[in-house]
């Protein structure tokens, strides 16, 4: 790409955001920047940033502002010359802000999946916390059951998975999210997508990104996915 493309991703808990992200990296050459990978690896590394992580993460409480700007800021700058698709980050308006003042995005993708959708796949999905890789009981189980694929660990269901949390994770989705979406929305980059099959979404998004990035896509990837 002759031109850089700078894009985010936003969606609620279980809306497919990891997997639409896989596949718009390997279809259209993006750089795959997931802050979730970015705060297991500072946490792994002890980093300045990553014992600050530690400390709200142990506590099971959300990373806040100033600490989710130092860990993400400086590996944007280090990617200031090439072309990449954030997920997780920005999540609210004041780290959508400091962002804005290191550099532009040209397009934003936002999730719109029905709260039953997000149920039904959150309660069958477990996950490695060591490496975040996820998994689904329903299109995408672990060949032995309750093990990671890669080093035969246990999987887990996390708390915040479960029904009873989801309501109140959505809520504060919804509250948190909402002026970054309007801020997005009011540069004219925001590009919203409904519904609750991934790859009944996927095509819309494709088409989208060759539009907006005069490329046509690589069809790498399989789609078995919801």
């Amino acid at each position: 790409m002759a031109k850089l493309f700078r894009a985010a991703i936003m969606g609620p808990p279980g809306s497919g955001k990891g997997t639409i992200s896989k596949r718009i990296a390997q279809s259209f050459g993006l750089q795959y920047l997931s802050s979730g990978h970015y705060l297991r690896e500072s946490i792994a590394a002890n980093t300045e940033a990553g014992v600050l992580v530690r400390s709200y993460v142990e506590r099971s409480m959300l990373v806040p502002d100033h600490v989710m700007t130092k860990l993400m800021l400086p590996r944007l700058e280090q990617l200031i010359d090439h072309s990449w698709l954030l997920d997780g980050f920005p999540r609210t308006l004041s780290q959508a802000h400091a962002m804005n003042n290191l550099c532009q995005l040209d397009l934003v993708i936002s999730l719109n999946i029905p709260f039953e959708t997000l149920r039904e796949r959150l309660s069958e999905r477990l996950s490695h916390p060591a490496s975040g890789r996820v998994y689904n009981m329903g299109f995408n189980p672990p060949r032995v059951q309750g093990k990671d694929d890669i080093t035969g660990e246990p999987l887990i269901q996390h708390d915040d998975d479960k029904p009873e949390a989801l309501m109140a994770r959505l809520r504060h989705y919804k509250d948190v999210a909402k002026p970054v979406i309007d801020l997005y929305k009011s540069q004219g980059i925001l590009h919203s997508f409904s519904g609750t099959d991934t790859d009944r979404i996927w095509p819309y998004i494709s088409s989208l990104l060759s539009t907006k990035m005069h490329t046509q896509p690589s069809n790498s990837f399989q789609t078995q996915t919801p």
